[in-house]
């Protein structure tokens, strides 16, 4: 694997104590509400399917894809059939034993779930064409560190692909209701990320936006980015 304007070789920091705990405590919130999560339907269907639609149009048939933060599996289901494999993460167990369920109830063959606690250095033992991060950046402590973590499991030139929540856009008085909501159990922790702050780590991570979408507008940002070559 070629490098990115980051030493390649250079693992994710490691995680403190504290950071182990924030992460344990997310990965149990999301166990809580797995069943609930994933009988809830999608919200704006017309901004998912443009999400999948833009992101398909990244992708050929020959492609090994890793996506991360996958939840139930809903999109690395539907976007099996585009690629060769897809391999699909996520920190909670719940989670993917109903998306191990629903590949079974479908008949898809090329899908594996794995658990995957974010940044992860398994991710780089080997490298994907492309990576998957939808909805997920937001609610990760070491946004840097999660991204040179990516771009380490991308070929040269591989895409990153994410759609990711950016509260900042609004309003930071979020942190307020968000903070009252993690204390009751309610929520996961959420960062307030603005469109800039979020392209920034994009780029600083050694990638070059290649394209960039709102959908749904106005607090949500598409982007794909591919890995820069060595310099």
């Amino acid at each position: 694997m070629s490098a990115t304007t980051h030493d390649p070789t250079r693992s994710p920091r490691r995680r403190g104590p504290d950071r182990d705990h924030e992460m344990g405590d997310d990965a149990a919130f999301w166990d809580k509400i797995a069943e609930e999560y994933a009988a809830s339907p999608v919200k704006d269907v017309a901004s998912y399917e443009r999400t999948l639609e833009r992101t398909r149009a990244h992708l050929s048939p020959s492609d090994e894809i890793l996506e991360v933060g996958c939840g139930t599996g809903s999109t690395a289901l539907r976007l099996a059939s585009d690629v060769a494999h897809v391999t699909a993460t996520d920190g909670s167990n719940a989670m993917l034993e109903i998306a191990r369920g629903k590949a079974h109830e479908q008949g898809v063959g090329n899908v594996r779930f794995a658990q995957s606690m974010l940044p992860d250095p398994a991710l780089e033992e080997r490298t994907y064409d492309a990576v998957l991060a939808f909805n997920t950046l937001h609610l990760v402590s070491d946004l840097p560190a999660v991204l040179r973590n990516l771009a380490n499991a991308l070929e040269p030139g591989g895409l990153l692909i994410t759609k990711t929540v950016c509260l900042a856009e609004q309003t930071r008085l979020w942190a307020i209701p968000l903070f009252v909501l993690r204390l009751l159990g309610k929520a996961p922790s959420v960062h307030l990320l603005s469109f800039d702050a979020l392209e920034t780590a994009i780029c600083d991570a050694g990638f070059e936006i290649v394209e960039m979408g709102d959908h749904p507008a106005p607090r949500n940002r598409f982007v794909v980015a591919r890995k820069k070559p060595t310099p």
